[in-house]
């Protein structure tokens, strides 16, 4: 690996590490706001990495990932809440799940819009750098939002399911973890296109 490629290696694993901490609190800060304390109480409402990363999503996973030439994507622990001290005991769960990529969309679009109207003014590796920030937390928001559990859009599509359906959810979550290893070896590479228009949209300029 040539000096240029490790650098970028390492800047990568760094903006993932505090984009998936992003996400996590965003989590907390939603179920504080729809009146569960758990997250706050636990500590868990801090941009302090130490507080946050998984061993094995946050750095095995990762660094396998990209030294494999896969995309860079991981996971940190999970946020703990309460979901029956939410406020809105209907929409409440959906609404935590959907903070986590809506925080990852948002960092995109701000460094993106940076990069849209700014980058002419900035030096090729700021460039580069903010580039990676887009597109990770793109990365980040769509692979979050699949209806695979433990993934976000799992927890959005059940709460939409109507009880008589809720057998759907126990066999999704009792095959998770072969869902997710067929997602991300076989599946994945079809969600390219998407990551790389909506990078387009938010930069104007290809990835």
């Amino acid at each position: 690996m040539q000096d240029a490629e490790l650098i970028q290696l390492i800047f990568s694993l760094a903006i993932l590490m505090f984009s998936v901490v992003a996400h996590e609190v965003s989590h907390g800060y939603m179920a504080q706001y729809l009146g569960d304390p758990t997250a706050r109480l636990a500590g868990r409402l801090t941009m302090n990495p130490l507080r946050h990363l998984d061993p094995v999503g946050s750095v095995l996973v990762p660094v396998s990932l990209a030294l494999l030439g896969g995309p860079i994507f991981g996971w940190a622990k999970p946020v703990p809440y309460n979901p029956y001290n939410l406020r809105d005991q209907k929409w409440g769960d959906a609404k935590v799940a959907l903070a986590g990529p809506l925080a990852n969309l948002g960092i995109a679009l701000l460094f993106g819009l940076i990069l849209r109207f700014g980058g002419t003014a900035l030096s090729d590796p700021v460039q580069v750098i903010l580039s990676l920030i887009v597109f990770i937390n793109i990365i980040l928001a769509v692979f979050n939002l699949v209806p695979i559990p433990p993934l976000d859009g799992s927890k959005v599509l059940f709460n939409t399911l109507p009880l008589r359906y809720r057998y759907v959810e126990e066999y999704f979550q009792r095959y998770a973890m072969l869902f997710i290893l067929v997602f991300v070896f076989f599946l994945w590479r079809f969600f390219l296109p998407l990551l790389y228009f909506i990078y387009y949209l938010i930069v104007g300029s290809p990835a």
